[in-house]
């Protein structure tokens, strides 16, 4: 199984999409790239290891594992990268500004139900960030 994130970058935000085995599941919003600072940039591009996690506030939701210099990044529900991530990763059904989306909850579904026959069967699944290749 092959999950890549393909971006687009701008001053305010990070636009995106997300790709199982070449098909589009759902789109994404993120904090613009600010040199991988903490709190206030996405992460860097590369390769990494999502697995599936729980918790009281997003339910299940998915942790990327092994990114250089940060720690707690998930991908969890979220409409609004500015108020709402701290350098996570938010799906979103579309986006409705730059950072903006919508349906996110129903997105993140969309995107378990697609990773769980995997997920079920191994713990972890290989994550590709990439910049849109225009």
């Amino acid at each position: 199984m092959k999950v890549v994130l393909q971006r687009t970058y701008y001053s305010q935000g990070t636009h995106g999409t997300i790709f199982v085995n070449g098909e589009e599941v759902c789109h994404t919003i993120e904090l613009p790239w600010l040199n991988n600072q903490r709190q206030v940039s996405c992460i860097p591009e590369g390769s990494y290891m999502l697995r599936k996690r729980f918790n009281q506030k997003f339910k299940w939701h998915l942790a990327l594992e092994a990114v250089k210099g940060r720690s707690g990044i998930l991908i969890h529900p979220a409409n609004d990268a500015k108020k709402e991530l701290l350098g996570c990763i938010a799906p979103v059904l579309y986006h409705t500004g730059i950072g903006k989306g919508v349906y996110s909850r129903r997105s993140l579904d969309l995107l378990l139900m697609k990773l769980n026959g995997v997920l079920e069967t191994q713990e972890r699944i290989p994550f590709f960030i990439e910049s849109l290749k225009v």
